[in-house]
């Protein structure tokens, strides 16, 4: 039996509101996201009425209803990423292109502490500096800290893990770090 491919009817503010539902129902998502799917939606299969619906207040409106929360968001993501190992940097550039605000990113970036966790988690899952049997030569050292840098850890966290001998050195590097918070 041939298959024909239907174009979708045009969306009205019914249906409009039902993909917006479904979309974060399914989703953790921010108002910036949830509205450029509607943009997308919108454009894709029209609109069945006078004006165009405004995308943006569709978003905040469940934003305020609390359907959408872009502080939530930014705080999983930014825990998610940091458990695998990405640094701050990229943090920050996750959450800016999801939409969120420069004051929700500020406040979920990571600390010292995390921060050096975060590298330490990448060092030994990628089996880099004290990871690497047998240590690496330098021109592999620097393959190695270009890596950690691309994922958007600082020089700093990125040098000493690699260049590190031991990973007992690491650990009370590790520690160091989780006082130096304490004392904040």
């Amino acid at each position: 039996m041939p298959r024909t491919d239907r174009k979708p009817s045009p969306l009205d503010d019914k249906r409009l509101e039902e993909l917006a539902l479904s979309y974060v129902a399914r989703f953790a998502t921010t108002r910036a996201k949830l509205e450029a799917y509607l943009i997308r939606k919108l454009r894709e299969r029209g609109w069945d009425g006078e004006e165009m619906p405004n995308a943006a207040a569709l978003s905040r409106r469940f934003a305020e209803a609390g359907y959408v929360d872009d502080a939530v968001y930014a705080r999983m993501k930014s825990d998610s990423l940091l458990r695998r190992g990405y640094g701050g940097r990229r943090v920050g550039e996750a959450l800016r292109a999801a939409g969120v605000e420069e004051a929700v990113r500020v406040d979920v970036a990571p600390d010292a502490g995390t921060a050096r966790q975060s590298a330490v988690s990448l060092a030994r899952r990628r089996r880099f500096g004290p990871w690497h049997d047998p240590l690496p030569d330098r021109p592999l050292r620097d393959k190695q800290v270009a890596a950690m840098l691309r994922a958007g850890h600082t020089l700093d966290n990125a040098r000493r893990i690699v260049e590190s001998t031991t990973i007992a050195a690491l650990e009370e590097w590790l520690e160091s770090a989780q006082g130096d918070d304490l004392c904040d």
